[in-house]
C-alpha cells in the first residue's frame, strides 16, 4: 500500500447559515493522480481552499507527512510544498515566463538589491527542461497559448518544489493534443514523486490519467474509489446521490420527415467546403470532429455571425438569406455559444434581463415603452420550467453555476420562439447533475417540435443523445450516420481518414 502523503481527518467548515463541509476526511499518496468529485456544491472547493490556505477548517487535522500542520496562508501552503493551479490562471500576461516563475523570489547576489539574472534563467531552462517544455522564458505571457501558460503554471509550482499540486478544470479550454501533451507532463509528475489532486467534469477523461477518486456530495464525504474499478455510471449516482440507470434520457419522440432547415454547397474560402445537409423537425442532429474540424464554424455561419461566400439555406421548404445575427434571430434561430461567459451571457446584468434580451421589442408598445409586469410574467415562466436555481430573476447571472447560465441563455431563445437551436458544447464545464438536466431539457424540446443541431466534443454525449450524427474534418462533412450505425470507433475513423 502505498505511502499517505497527506491525511485531512474529519474537516468541518461553517460559513454564516451553511454548513459547507461536514466530517470530511481526504488522503493522498506519493506519486498519484487522486480525482476529486462532486457537482457544483459539493464542498470541492472549499476543502481545496483549506489545504491550499484560503480558508482555516473549523475542525478537524491536516497531516502532512505523518506530522500535523496547521496552514493559514497561501504562502504558508506554498511553503509546506502545496500549490494550486486554478482554471482562471493567476499570472501576470505583461511579464515575461521567467519572472511569472520567480516573482517575489527572484534570484538575487550577495548583494540582495542586485538580480543574479544568470542563476535564475538557468534555474528557469532546468525546470522548463524537465518538463520537456520548448517556451522561451524571455516571452511575454500575453503571447502564449492557453496550454503553454498552463504548463507555467505548472513549472511555477515545481519551482518551489511543490509536493501537492492542485489542478481545477486543466483541460477545460484546451485542445486534444494539448490534452495529450498535459498529461504526459503529468506522468512525468508522477513518476518524480508528486501528488496532485486533479477536480474535473470529464470522468471519461479521468480514465487516463486518474489512480483514485474521491466523491463529494452536499459537503459530505461520500466514498473513495480505485478508478480503474469502478463505472462511471456508479461515480455519477455517487454524485447526485441517486440511481441513475441510463445516463441519457430515452428519446421522448421520433422525428418527423418534416424538413425545418437545409443546407446546400454552404462555403467559405479556407474554412469550408460543400456543406450540406438537412435537420428535420423534432430532431438532434449531432456534428461530430476533431477540434479545428470546422463545427463551430458552421454554427456560427448558420447564426449569421460569420460571411459565406457560397451556398443556399432553406427553412421549412422557403430558401433565406441569414446575412446577420439579427436576421437568424428573427428567422428563428437561436444559438448556445461555445463560450457562454464571452459571447452568450450578460453577466453583469440580472437572470431577467438576460432571458428578456433578444425579446424586449416584442413588449414594447408603440412608444418602445416595454411592459415590465409582462415581461416578469414571461421570465419568472421561464425560470421555474427550465428550474433555474436563483433566489430571484434580479440575481446577476455571473453568480450562477454553469449549468444554470446554460439555462438562461436556452430561456432567452424560449422567450424569443426560435425554432431552430444550436447547442454548442451545451456541458462544457458544468457538473453531472446539471449535465443530466439539460439532456431532459433537450429531449423535452424537440418532444414539443423544436429542432436541435448539438456540437460536442464527447462522442459519448453526441452518441447518447442524437437521432443523426454528421462528422467533420478539415471544413468538410466525411460522413452521415443513424444513430444505430454510430460507434466511437467509426466516428473516429471519419474525423481523422478522408471519409
Amino acid at each position: 500500500m502505498s505511502e499517505a502523503l497527506l491525511t485531512m481527518k474529519h474537516v468541518t467548515k461553517r460559513f454564516p447559515g451553511v454548513l459547507a463541509l461536514d466530517n470530511v476526511n481526504f488522503d493522498l499518496n506519493r506519486g498519484e493522480v487522486h480525482a476529486l468529485l462532486g457537482e457544483n456544491g459539493a464542498g470541492k472547493s472549499t476543502l481545496m481552499k483549506i489545504l491550499s490556505g484560503v480558508y482555516s477548517c473549523d475542525e478537524g487535522q491536516i497531516v502532512l507527512e505523518g506530522r500535523p500542520v496547521t496552514i493559514s496562508s497561501p504562502i504558508q501552503a506554498g511553503a509546506l510544498g502545496i500549490a494550486i493551479i486554478h482554471q482562471e490562471f493567476n499570472l501576470f500576461p505583461d511579464l515575461t515566463v521567467e519572472q511569472n516563475i520567480y516573482i517575489g523570489r527572484e534570484y538575487h547576489k550577495r548583494h540582495k538589491w542586485i538580480l543574479d539574472e544568470t542563476a535564475q534563467r538557468q534555474a528557469v531552462l532546468d525546470i522548463l527542461a524537465m518538463l520537456n517544455l520548448n517556451i522561451d522564458p524571455t516571452r511575454r505571457i500575453s503571447q502564449l497559448t492557453v496550454a503553454q501558460q498552463q504548463m507555467v503554471e505548472i513549472a511555477k509550482a515545481l519551482s518551489v518544489n511543490a509536493k501537492i499540486l492542485i489542478m481545477d478544470e486543466p483541460t477545460a479550454a484546451l485542445t486534444e493534443s494539448e490534452i495529450d501533451s498535459l498529461f504526459k507532463v503529468i506522468e512525468l509528475l508522477k513518476s518524480q514523486g508528486v501528488a496532485i489532486v486533479y477536480i474535473s467534469h470529464r470522468l471519461e477523461e479521468l480514465a487516463l490519467i486518474a489512480d483514485r477518486a474521491t466523491v463529494m456530495r452536499d459537503g459530505k464525504y461520500i466514498a473513495t474509489v480505485d478508478y480503474t474499478r469502478v463505472r462511471i455510471e456508479q461515480l455519477i449516482a455517487m454524485m447526485v446521490g441517486r440511481d441513475l440507470g441510463d445516463i441519457y434520457p430515452a428519446r421522448a419522440a421520433t422525428p418527423g420527415d418534416e424538413v425545418v432547415l437545409g443546407v446546400r454547397n454552404l462555403g467559405r474560402r479556407g474554412v469550408l467546403s460543400d456543406i450540406t445537409f438537412e435537420l428535420r423537425k423534432g430532431e438532434i442532429l449531432g456534428i461530430a470532429g476533431l477540434m479545428g474540424a470546422g463545427r463551430t464554424e458552421v454554427a456560427r455561419a448558420l447564426f449569421g455571425a460569420d460571411p459565406m461566400d457560397c451556398g443556399e439555406i432553406s427553412l421549412s421548404g422557403r430558401d433565406v438569406t441569414i446575412n446577420s445575427v439579427h436576421g437568424a434571430i428573427a428567422l428563428g434561430i437561436g444559438y448556445l455559444t461555445e463560450d457562454r461567459k464571452k459571447d452568450g451571457l450578460a453577466l453583469g446584468l440580472s437572470v431577467g434581463t438576460n432571458i428578456m434580451l433578444s425579446s424586449y421589442r416584442q413588449y414594447a408598445n408603440r412608444w418602445g415603452i416595454i411592459d415590465d409586469k409582462r415581461c416578469n410574467s414571461v421570465s419568472e415562466s421561464l425560470r421555474r420550467q427550465l428550474r433555474i436555481k436563483t433566489p430571484d430573476l434580479e440575481q446577476l447571472a455571473v453568480n450562477l453555476s454553469g449549468g444554470n447560465q446554460q439555462k438562461i441563455i436556452i430561456a432567452k431563445w424560449l422567450c424569443k420562439n426560435s425554432e431552430i437551436l444550436i447547442f454548442d458544447e451545451p456541458t462544457r464545464g458544468i457538473d453531472v447533475g446539471a449535465k443530466l438536466e439539460i439532456y431532459d431539457l433537450m429531449n423535452q424540446l424537440t418532444a414539443e417540435g423544436k429542432s436541435i443541431i448539438m456540437i460536442s466534443s464527447e462522442l459519448p454525449e453526441i452518441l447518447g443523445m442524437c437521432d443523426r450524427i454528421l462528422i467533420m474534418r478539415q471544413g468538410r462533412i466525411t460522413a452521415e450516420l443513424s444513430s444505430a450505425q454510430a460507434n466511437q470507433e467509426n466516428i473516429m475513423k471519419y474525423a481523422t481518414l478522408e471519409g
